[in-house]
């Protein structure tokens, strides 16, 4: 089930909110876990069963655990056995995914490498595997580690994993940060008020730019007459696609876990008006992040390390980073591009950038058109032929009629999504709410203000009704991660 559909905003989303809201406290969490477990069944009813047991291997192993390890008066000293538990935990999640996810990867590459023939496997990959699989090894590294104590209720731990606001895509959600919202929470009416809001805006990122950005994606792949500007306005456009798919989606779940009472962390924060890489992956799917850094380049030195061990660490988590976004090798190369400009920008090109952001800007703009095309290649083949597009190498003409009409076709939601993309329009709401309340008054300038905004919400969420209804389906981008 998607958010971007009229199921889940006419039928779901109502019923769940008027069950969760009649419930009595102590059942809140049941509603939300039966709801989130028939949103995934609706479209993947058989891989339920692999969740749940990727619950229960978190919940088992949280507990064993915290039971296998040692206190003393001082600190808390990790036995062997808590150890091993953990490791065998993680091994269990890392399995599951890697076998769903990444077996047809290795079995292809075996049998290219070896000239052995091998069936490749037909296996679909369950939705959100990636997502949920990093929330439980988070929550088995916390516990071992004495951050959080074990839940020992399993509907908290369930509930916290399978939530349906952010199952799918994200954002990853460190139990620590919800711990104590799992148990207690309260759902204000200022708090339903501003998660609906930041909802619709959300879906309204999706369905009226997303969308119509990914209609010229699809038309650009599934063109007889590329030209070379007609590769760039596609790096463009999927560049854009792919922010206001996520980042809508990211706003969707952050206003309906806000809504239950629940405060999501934030996972992006305008990453294209960066003026280096560094710059960007603080803003760009903050909490996958947030999450490398924490249970992957911390636990291996980190930059305390020797130069040489440093950069192999940076390698090591640009590559997983890579890996972790698809089961082929331009994924993996998009990492280490990462990686290896992030090394450049720390022995000395960051000081320069920071001095000349204007042209720190343009490398980034660039270095991001470039590094999406990896992304949405199909394979090494297919990022090699769109190279030789962009830049001149594949004989085609510099531009032509079709390019043009697309090009003028298209202008409006182009320039909508590049200023969207830029913290101006939030700037200019700001402004216009301060010169209400400046001229009429607090009280009289904030119902002004709280009347504009809900009619202009009211409308973008019957723009967003009339385009499902008349549209066709699209999926989010990052389901297939």
């Amino acid at each position: 089930m998607l958010f971007s559909s009229i199921p889940f905003l006419f039928y779901f989303l109502p019923t769940v909110l008027i069950l969760y809201f009649l419930a009595p406290k102590a059942a809140k969490n049941a509603v939300l876990l039966v709801a989130s477990l028939f949103f995934y069944a609706y479209g993947e009813p058989v891989y339920v069963l692999l969740m749940l047991g990727a619950i229960i291997v978190g919940y088992v192993g949280g507990i064993l655990i915290e039971r296998f390890v040692g206190r003393d008066a001082k600190k808390m000293e990790r036995s062997s056995a808590s150890k091993v538990v953990l490791i065998c935990a993680i091994a269990l999640c890392l399995g599951m995914l890697g076998f769903f996810k990444y077996a047809n990867f290795f079995v292809s590459n075996f049998a290219m490498m070896t000239g052995v023939p091998v069936q490749i496997l037909d296996i679909a990959l369950p939705i959100g595997i990636s997502f949920y699989t990093f929330q439980i090894i988070s929550y088995l590294i916390d516990v071992y580690r004495g951050s959080v104590p074990a839940q020992r209720n399993f509907i908290h731990l369930a509930t916290y994993v399978a939530l349906f606001a952010q199952l799918i895509a994200g954002p990853i959600v460190r139990y620590k940060d919800v711990a104590s919202e799992l148990k207690d929470r309260k759902s204000t009416w200022d708090g339903v008020l501003e998660g609906s809001r930041r909802f619709i805006i959300g879906l309204s990122k999706k369905i009226l730019i997303a969308n119509v950005l990914g209609e010229l994606v699809d038309i650009f792949r599934n063109s007889t007459g590329e030209t070379v500007l007609f590769y760039w306005i596609y790096a463009l456009v999927f560049s854009l696609h792919l922010y206001f798919d996520f980042s809508g989606y990211s706003d969707m779940a952050i206003g309906i876990g806000r809504i239950f009472g629940f405060h999501f962390p934030e996972n992006f924060n305008y990453p294209y008006i960066s003026a280096s890489v560094t710059e960007f992956w603080r803003r760009w799917h903050m909490t996958l992040g947030s999450w490398f850094r924490d249970y992957v380049y911390i636990p291996l030195g980190g930059n305390r390390v020797g130069k040489a061990r440093w950069f192999v660490n940076i390698l090591i988590v640009w590559m997983l980073t890579g890996f972790w976004h698809g089961a082929d090798w331009n994924y993996i190369l998009w990492g280490l591009l990462f990686a290896i400009l992030l090394v450049i920008e720390k022995a000395g090109l960051l000081r320069v950038l920071e001095k000349v952001r204007f042209a720190g800007h343009i490398y980034v703009i660039f270095v991001v058109f470039v590094s999406f095309v990896i992304f949405n290649a199909s394979g090494i083949e297919g990022m090699l032929s769109d190279f030789g597009g962009m830049f001149g190498m594949a004989g085609l003409p510099i531009i032509n009629d079709e390019t043009l009409y697309y090009v003028r076709s298209y202008t409006v939601v182009i320039g909508m999504a590049l200023v969207g993309a830029t913290p101006l329009p939030k700037f200019i709401a700001m402004k216009l709410r301060n010169g209400l309340i400046v001229f009429g008054g607090n009280k009289s300038g904030e119902l002004v203000w709280s009347f504009f905004e809900t009619v202009v919400i009211a409308a973008l969420l019957l723009m967003c009704t009339a385009f499902l209804i008349d549209g066709s389906f699209n999926p989010f981008l990052y389901f297939r991660f």
